[in-house]
C-alpha cells in the first residue's frame, strides 16, 4: 500500500514502543520494573470516583458539547482563577479527550503549512511530530551551557520570519527543570512583541518540590486575555493520577477557542461525558490528594539522586518537580536507545532513551512508582553498566553472573 507522505513523516512513539515490549516481557513472567512511565501510582481522588459513578448511575450517558460540558467548563473556571488569578469566560475554555489533543487541536487551529514552531529540548517526545502533524515545522533550541534551562536569546535567535508559535513546558518532561520567571517573563514579553502565539504546557504545574512556587505566566501579560495569544494548557492526568480518564484543556482567547472547538468537532465530537464527570469531582472536591502525591514524588525523587549518586561517571541534575529524572549516562556510552534496549533485555528495566527528547546520550528516569521499583531498579541497572557493582544479582528468582565486562 501506498501511505501518505505525512503518514510516513511521523517517527512511532519510542515511549509506547518500549512500554509494549516491556508488556510483552511482563506477560511472559518477567520481573519487569518499570521507570519509563509517566502515570502515578496513587489511585484517581475519591470524589472523582464518586461523583462519575453518580452521575453513571443515573444512566444518561450522551454525547458532550464539543468544547466540554457547561459544568465542566465552570470547574476549569473555578481552577483557573485560584490557580492562575485570571478571570476567564466559558468561550476561552475548550474542553479535551487529555491535553495532547487540547495542544493538537491548537496548533490545527493556528498554523499555516511550514509555519515553525520553537521550543526548548529536552523536550516532551511528542512535540515535534504533533508540530508536523499540523503541517508545521518543529524548531528546537538547545541550551548551548548544556543545562536545561534555556536563555531568551536562544529563543529569539531561532525565531524568525516563519515562526508562529513557542511551546514552554515547565516543570518540563523529562528534565523535571522548572523554568525560572525571569525568563518566563522574557519569553512572554517576546511573544507579545513579535505576535507570537506562547503555548504554556502546564501539565505539572502543582507537582513542584522544595518549597517552590512554578512562575505564573499571567503575571508577566500585558495583553487582555481575549486579545493575547497566551494559551494555558492544563489537565487532570498527572496532578490527579487521572491518565485514563483522558481529559484535558486548554484556556485562549476567544477566537482561538472557537477555532479549536470547530476543528474539535469534525476530530472527536465532544470528550467522554463520564471522564468529565470525573474530572468535574476531582477539580471540585477535595484538594489533599495532589498534596498527597506531591510529597510521595519528592520523596522518591530524594531516593533516586540518593542511588544515582553512586553511579561511577553519571551526571544528573536535580529535578524541581514532575515525576522524572534525566541522568547524563554519556559514561557508559553514546547511544541512548541502545542503552535503553540492553536495559530492557539485560536485567529486565524499562527507561527512555534521551534521544527522543532532543538529548542524546541521557536517560529518562521516572519516579511515580514505589521506592522499591526506585531502589531495586537502579540496583539492577549499577549491576549491568557499572564495572564497580557486584558480579552476581538476583532478577526475580534467577541468579545472574556477568560475564561482558
Amino acid at each position: 500500500m501506498s501511505l501518505s507522505q505525512l503518514a510516513r513523516s511521523i517517527k512511532e512513539s519510542p515511549t509506547l514502543k518500549l512500554n509494549e515490549m516491556a508488556a510483552k516481557l511482563r506477560a511472559k513472567g518477567e520481573p519487569v520494573i518499570h521507570l519509563g512511565g509517566g502515570e502515578p501510582k496513587s489511585r484517581a481522588p475519591l470524589d472523582a470516583v464518586i461523583h462519575c459513578a453518580n452521575q453513571l448511575n443515573a444512566g444518561e450517558v450522551r454525547y458532550a458539547p464539543v468544547d466540554g460540558m457547561a459544568d465542566m467548563k465552570k470547574a476549569v473556571i473555578r481552577y483557573h482563577e485560584e490557580h492562575y488569578g485570571r478571570a476567564v469566560a466559558p468561550e476561552n475554555v475548550v474542553v479535551s479527550s487529555g491535553a495532547k489533543q487540547a495542544i493538537m487541536v491548537l496548533l490545527h487551529a493556528i498554523l499555516d503549512p511550514k509555519d515553525e514552531v520553537v521550543f526548548p529540548a529536552p523536550y516532551w517526545v511528542s512535540y515535534p511530530e504533533m508540530v508536523k502533524l499540523a503541517g508545521g515545522v518543529p524548531v528546537v533550541v538547545t541550551p548551548e551551557d548544556g543545562s536545561f534551562q534555556p536563555r531568551i536569546e536562544e529563543i529569539a535567535e531561532a525565531c524568525g520570519s516563519y515562526t508562529k508559535a513557542v511551546i514552554l513546558n515547565s516543570p518540563n518532561n523529562p528534565s523535571g527543570a522548572v523554568y525560572s520567571a525571569e525568563f518566563v517573563a522574557q519569553v512572554v514579553e517576546f511573544c507579545e512583541k513579535k505576535h507570537l502565539w506562547l503555548i504554556m504546557d502546564d501539565l505539572y504545574n502543582r507537582l513542584v518540590f522544595d518549597g517552590r512556587t512554578p512562575p505564573n505566566p499571567y503575571d508577566y501579560a500585558k495583553q487582555a486575555l481575549d486579545t493575547s495569544r497566551l494559551v494555558v494548557v492544563q489537565g487532570v492526568s498527572k496532578m490527579y493520577a487521572m491518565t485514563g480518564f483522558r481529559i484535558g484543556w486548554g484556556v485562549a482567547n476567544r477566537e482561538v477557542a472557537a477555532a479549536m472547538a470547530n476543528i474539535q468537532g469534525h476530530q472527536t465530537s465532544g470528550p467522554s461525558t463520564p471522564s468529565q464527570w470525573a474530572a468535574i469531582g476531582a477539580l471540585s472536591g477535595v484538594q489533599t490528594p495532589i498534596e498527597a502525591l506531591r510529597l510521595t514524588l519528592e520523596n522518591n525523587r530524594n531516593v533516586m539522586l540518593d542511588r544515582l549518586a553512586a553511579f561511577s561517571g553519571v551526571k544528573v541534575q536535580k529535578p524541581a518537580g514532575t515525576f522524572y529524572c534525566f541522568p547524563d549516562m554519556r559514561a557508559y556510552g553514546p547511544d541512548s536507545a541502545k542503552l535503553a534496549e540492553l536495559l530492557l533485555q539485560r536485567v529486565r528495566v524499562l527507561v527512555m532513551p534521551g534521544k527522543e527528547f532532543g538529548v542524546e546520550g541521557f536517560l529518562r528516569l521516572s519516579y511515580c512508582g514505589t521506592v522499591k521499583e526506585i531502589t531495586e531498579g537502579l540496583e539492577r541497572i549499577k549491576w549491568a553498566l557499572d564495572p564497580d557493582a557486584p558480579n552476581e544479582i538476583f532478577i526475580g528468582d534467577r541468579k545472574l553472573v556477568r560475564d561482558w565486562l
